[in-house]
């Protein structure tokens, strides 16, 4: 059976055609923070970050998803407000989940800052599809504060879907560690937001043989470990800090020696012009760039990853600022800016 128009929309029909047409494309729009909407550009939804190097041994280079700085391969996505989630797929772990972004699924490990939902709010998701996909139970560690709000979650989740939503959640106070693997330990440390929250050292595990020992033949070797005689030394780390959300209070804290001499140091910087104070980053609990500048000679991580900025920002507004940075700063400091 074939339709045919009436005379008077038979004129128009390549107008309403084209208007149809229109119609049918999908507006995208974000919301930000001051509660005003705005189209979504082609930079949204790109994998871009800054981190460009011209190494040839490729020890810190952009990637079309992510980094590779200094041997470590980081990707994710970390926009205030909206999600935070920032993947070590070497280590097989996830720092946040924020929404669950499909990479995150693989990780066996995720690290959970504080319990603001963008850093938590996808962990229901992030267990049941690693379940759906007959992947091992996750190890999730948050801190010891949240951990009975989180395991109500599941309850809840629980009863709402009839699925078993295997994991193993750990609990963690600041200063207490937790092995991932022989090699790889993790550590919380404090710091400052405006609900409890806690960041995490990754360190990497080494015997060493002791200094003595050194030049001695292996039969040797052999028959100094059959007489039980201690002969290496227990080599700790620290590799990988992230800080989540915090105020720059953190760097000044005596305790968190290890978190700024990590070898890479994945810090909150949500606001890096002088649109906002400093004095209004610390009321909503965050970071200003400026901070990080005046502590600049505290740091002595060998890379500094930003994450977290403002959806306010354009991403030539977090290039810029990064790329005004001086020494000892600049040349050492990234940002994750997939997202923007």
């Amino acid at each position: 059976m074939s339709y045919v128009l009436p005379s008077s929309l038979a004129a128009v029909s390549p107008l309403l055609g084209a208007a149809l047409s229109v119609l049918k494309r999908p507006l995208r729009i974000v919301f930000k923070k001051s509660m005003e909407m705005r189209p979504e550009t082609s930079t949204s939804t790109s994998n871009t970050c800054l981190g460009k190097s011209k190494n040839k041994d490729g020890k810190e280079k952009a990637s079309k998803k992510g980094l590779s700085i200094e041997n470590y391969h980081i990707e994710g996505i970390s926009i205030a407000g909206h999600e935070t989630c920032v993947i070590i797929p070497g280590l097989k772990l996830a720092f946040d989940i924020g929404k669950c972004p499909q990479r995150a699924v693989s990780q066996n490990f995720v690290l959970i800052s504080h319990g603001h939902m963008d850093h938590i709010g996808g962990l229901p998701m992030y267990v049941a599809t690693r379940g759906l996909y007959r992947m091992m139970p996750p190890t999730i560690v948050v801190p010891k504060a949240i951990k009975e709000s989180v395991e109500k979650i599941f309850e809840a989740h629980r009863a709402m879907d009839q699925s078993e939503l295997n994991h193993t959640l750990i609990a963690l106070d600041v200063g207490e560690e937790f092995s991932l693997s022989k090699e790889l330990k993790v550590k919380a440390f404090r710091t400052y937001h405006v609900i409890p929250s806690q960041g995490y050292i990754v360190y990497s595990i080494k015997e060493k043989l002791k200094q003595e020992y050194i030049g001695l033949g292996q039969d040797e070797i052999k028959s100094l470990k059959s007489s039980c005689v201690e002969i290496t030394n227990t080599v700790r780390t620290p590799e990988i800090a992230f800080t989540g959300d915090t105020m720059s209070d953190f760097i000044l804290d005596g305790d968190n020696i290890d978190v700024l001499r990590a070898k890479i140091l994945i810090m909150e910087s949500t606001y890096v012009d002088k649109t906002t104070s400093t004095e209004a980053a610390r009321e909503y609990g965050h970071t200003h760039l400026s901070e990080i500048v005046e502590y600049a000679d505290r740091f002595q991580n060998k890379a500094i990853l930003l994450i977290h900025f403002s959806a306010r920002y354009k991403l030539d507004v977090i290039e810029e600022a990064i790329s005004a940075l001086t020494p000892p700063l600049a040349g050492r400091v990234f940002a994750l800016t997939e997202g923007f």
